[in-house]
């Protein structure tokens, strides 16, 4: 006899999964910061005048975008130990797989960073950068006082998205059996021999969605506070 469904139990199980946030935001936060550095220098190669830089990073950019998250993960996972130990004889089975799961998804992570980044730049009309170096500024302060400002409000609405579907990619971290929220809510499943899925999984889209909502409406806030004078290009 199917058991019935249980409504109280999703309450009961959001306190349970919340702690393992920790790990959920632990993985962003790196992904992020990974992506970000990987992806400003793959935007600086496809802005170069270089057209053998525009191709490497023209090349690793559709490499990554075309690889599905958990292939890539797989990829890091298994693979980076064995070219550690090729290339410089160093064991790194034992280090935390949080360590893999930020290097995977920060390199897929990268390629969209670079778009966001190139276009952005692109959208920042480019006579406000000639201006800025007829008045005495040089290419660096040109690009930190002026461009940099300007394609950061342009990025943020994309960057926004991105990080939604970060927080939702995170939860592959539970495939090489690293326990984040979703994977709390894996092993409740389990060890309950699959009684309450469907309570427990209601659980992590009511928390899925309330980060997702708050994700929202903190980058409308950046958004709104950094376009404050900014006149529409």
């Amino acid at each position: 006899m199917d058991r019935p469904f249980y409504p109280a139990r999703i309450f009961e199980t959001i306190p349970v999964l919340l702690p393992y946030l920790l790990v959920t935001f632990e993985i962003l936060i790196g992904v992020v910061i990974v992506g970000v550095g990987i992806g400003f220098l793959l935007a600086g190669g496809m802005l170069s005048k270089h057209k053998w830089k525009n191709r490497v990073a023209g090349f690793i950019i559709n490499a990554f975008r075309c690889t599905p998250s958990i292939v890539m993960l797989f990829v890091v996972f298994y693979g980076l130990p064995n070219l550690f130990w090729a290339l410089f004889k160093v064991d790194i089975n034992g280090w935390s797989k949080v360590f893999y799961v930020i290097t995977a998804l920060g390199l897929l992570f990268s390629a969209s960073a670079a778009e966001i980044m190139r276009s952005s730049y692109l959208a920042v009309p480019a006579g406000q950068r000639e201006a800025a170096l007829t008045s005495g500024l040089t290419e660096a302060e040109a690009f930190r006082r002026i461009t940099l400002p300007q394609a950061f409000v342009i990025s943020i609405p994309n960057l926004g998205n991105s990080f939604i579907v970060l927080l939702k990619e995170g939860s592959l971290a539970f495939t090489i059996g690293l326990v984040d929220v979703m994977g709390k809510g894996n092993l409740i499943i389990s060890l309950n021999y699959g009684a309450y899925a469907i309570e427990t999984y209601m659980a992590l889209a009511i928390i899925y969605w309330s980060l997702t909502i708050l994700l929202e409406q903190l980058f409308k806030k950046i958004e709104k506070h950094y376009s404050k004078g900014r006149k529409s290009l």
